[in-house]
């Protein structure tokens, strides 16, 4: 892996730049900045982790470009957190992807998906957010297909991602590549007035995994995917793209999804959303149904 020591150094430099200005008052995000960034995002269908891996671990970035390219899936959403390898990977990867045209989003795991709570960190940097903001940055100038990048469990975590050190840190990644989106994921039952009028300014869209929350929570009831996009969209504003993520896996803490709910969801989020991510890439020997839903669906989205 290659030194990091200099990335530190440009990390904290444009932090600390990124906070001069806001301290100045001068770092208001304007509306031009984001249509930049939403733009390439609205009409996002792929998937979204669960990579195959060959026997040392590392991904099989050939292998996952061929799946993608049989589902007609125009986006990847590349999770970071797997093996201390992932980012190195993703460097591989992307210039795979440019070629098959599929854009690419990075998801970071937050604290409360890192140890000690769990056994890994997204590496290398770790919860130096910052650093990874400006790191990322500087790769989607290289490989301008990488489009966005996200914290999962975002919503989970606004000690920690405070509006001042979250406004430092997409400053330091904008100052680099404007047109970076920034897209985290964000729960139905967190999405308050008081927090959408916090975060709208410095989102770029919200990523957000429908689990019937509105109601009694479950991966088995499809029918309120549009009222809760409605209402997300309400409190966003029309300059927070939502993309709905489909749960296609078992949920820690809920039931399994089956086809029939993958394609239900899915169908709903294409029509109020503006994108769908399935969660996870699935396994055509391993789930074939829920594989053959998400390949029709993408089929039929992508003809012209």
């Amino acid at each position: 892996m290659r030194d990091t020591r200099f990335a530190t150094r440009l990390g904290s430099l444009c932090l600390a730049a990124a906070l001069a200005l806001w301290g100045t008052g001068c770092a208001t995000p304007g509306a031009s900045g984001k249509s930049s960034r939403t733009a390439p995002l609205r009409g996002t269908f792929g998937t979204y982790d669960a990579a195959p891996r060959q026997a040392d671990g590392r991904v099989d970035v050939e292998r996952l470009i061929r799946e993608l390219e049989v589902l007609r899936a125009n986006t990847y959403n590349w999770l970071i957190w797997h093996a201390s390898t992932d980012w190195e990977d993703l460097h591989r990867f992307l210039p795979l992807a440019r070629q098959k045209q599929i854009r690419v989003w990075v998801t970071l795991v937050p604290p409360s998906e890192s140890p000690p709570r769990t056994r890994n960190y997204s590496e290398p940097f770790r919860l130096d957010y910052a650093k990874w903001a400006v790191e990322i940055a500087q790769l989607s100038l290289r490989e301008p297909n990488l489009v966005a990048w996200s914290l999962d469990d975002f919503s989970h975590n606004t000690r920690t991602f405070t509006p001042a050190y979250l406004r430092a840190v997409l400053e330091a990644a904008r100052q680099i590549n404007p047109k970076l989106a920034f897209v985290p994921c964000c729960y139905y039952r967190h999405v308050t007035p008081a927090f959408a009028e916090t975060y709208r300014p410095w989102l770029d869209g919200v990523l957000f995994p429908y689990r019937n929350e509105s109601g009694e929570m479950n991966l088995q009831n499809s029918s309120a995917v549009e009222s809760e996009v409605s209402r997300l969209k309400e409190l966003f504003g029309p300059t927070v793209p939502v993309f709905v993520d489909v749960y296609a896996t078992k949920h820690s803490r809920l039931n399994d999804s089956t086809p029939q709910y993958v394609r239900e969801v899915m169908s709903a989020a294409r029509r109020c959303a503006d994108g769908v991510l399935v969660y996870c890439h699935q396994n055509e020997a391993a789930s074939p149904e829920k594989h053959e839903v998400i390949k029709a669906l993408f089929h039929e989205w992508s003809r012209p």
